[in-house]
């Protein structure tokens, strides 16, 4: 493609510079002060069409990209013309084949720096949205912006090896092989990295968010990687989770609410004949006063059940933060067992009665309706009776 795009540009330079006579130099340096000019004029252009085209993003970013834009745009035109000259000028065939494939290699790496810049710059734009894409997502961005890096660098070094006449058949079976044997090799690292690519793209959870793994681990998400997930625990230790793991797991997300919130519960058993209204009045009065539970949604009350010991109640209130769930729940029991004791409500402990009889007045007989069991009762002084051995 190249090579007709050059004998084209060729003829065209032969029948444009022909008044010039037989001065090969001089057409050179028409050639470059003609490509210079184009330059500048694309140069121009390139800066009217981003205008245009993506004036509402922010200057800064139009800036940078237009500055980018104009740098690959210039330095292709000028590198056509250098093209241009090599072609129309008669040089050896080795060196020109080398000058041919030196230039067209510089266009190449030219666009393929414009192309990583731009994917950086239109993620940084997309990301300062008031809701950013899930491309944009801090999560996913850089994902996205290493993809489409690899991508570009993959499609850059097959362009480059055709600009320089190598044949790619033999690197393409090589390099297919060459996977096939690193696969088999790091398949649990491969793993990780596909339910990375999975958990970044899913979203299951954010960074900050309290997880908690049904293999116990539970914590705050500080970091999410392509091989692993990183949690800070209340011991204020840092656990780093391959994603094959959690890709597999069950995850509970406390910090997954719409409204920001996790729910506490408080179990509390009083015993029967207690006034329920005001179990249920003094209940919620320790829970709004409490500075860290949240007024909305409401703490609410509920009777659960009636126990074998005593009636069963939980509240139902709400905290900003689940990494406070423990400090939370054991200062609203302390101060609902503060209340509950100057009120004189009975929190009642299990007992469990349990009644012994003696059947027989031998004390080695067997009772069989209590499991072959001895009576516990001690048995009188004085002579053995019956059945029993001096």
């Amino acid at each position: 493609m190249a090579a007709d795009l050059m004998s084209t540009l060729t003829a065209w330079s032969t029948d444009g510079l022909i008044y010039l006579g037989n001065r090969p130099y001089l057409q050179a340096v028409v050639a470059l002060a003609l490509s210079l000019v184009l330059a500048g004029g694309a140069d121009l252009a390139v800066r009217v069409a981003l205008r245009r085209t993506v004036g509402h993003w922010p200057h800064y970013s139009i800036d940078q990209l237009a500055k980018a834009a104009r740098q690959a745009v210039f330095l292709t035109i000028v590198l056509f013309g250098v093209m241009w000259v090599i072609a129309s000028v008669e040089l050896a065939a080795r060196p020109e084949r080398i000058a041919l494939a030196l230039s067209q290699t510089l266009v190449i790496v030219a666009w393929l720096v414009l192309g990583v810049r731009s994917i950086r710059i239109a993620l940084g734009v997309l990301a300062r949205r008031p809701v950013p894409p899930a491309i944009a997502h801090p999560t996913t961005a850089t994902l996205v912006r290493n993809a489409m890096a690899v991508v570009l660098a993959i499609i850059g070094v097959y362009a480059v090896l055709v600009a320089w006449d190598v044949n790619v058949a033999g690197l393409v079976a090589s390099a297919g092989i060459l996977g096939l044997a690193l696969s088999l090799a790091a398949q649990d690292t491969l793993g990780d990295l596909v339910a990375g690519t999975a958990i970044l793209m899913d979203k299951p959870y954010r960074i900050g968010d309290y997880i908690v793994l049904d293999t116990g681990e539970r914590g705050a998400v500080t970091a999410i990687g392509l091989r692993s997930t990183r949690l800070l625990t209340r011991d204020d230790v840092e656990v780093s989770i391959p994603n094959g793991i959690i890709g597999r797991a069950k995850i509970i997300n406390e910090s997954g609410s719409p409204q920001g919130k996790y729910r506490l519960r408080v179990p509390v058993r009083v015993a029967y004949g207690s006034e329920i209204d005001t179990v249920m009045a003094l209940m919620l009065g320790a829970a709004t006063a409490h500075a860290a539970v949240c007024a909305e949604p409401e703490a609410r009350m509920r009777l659960r059940g009636f126990g074998d010991f005593g009636l069963d109640f939980e509240m139902l209130c709400w905290i900003e933060q689940p990494a406070n769930r423990g400090l939370v729940l054991h200062e609203l029991n302390c101060e609902i067992y503060r209340i509950f004791a100057r009120e004189g409500i009975v929190m009642p402990i299990p007992q469990q009665e349990v009644h012994l009889r003696r059947t027989s007045e031998a004390g080695n007989d067997w009772h069989p309706e209590v499991g072959n069991e001895r009576s516990t009762e001690p048995e009188p002084l004085g002579k053995p009776g019956a059945g029993q051995t001096q």
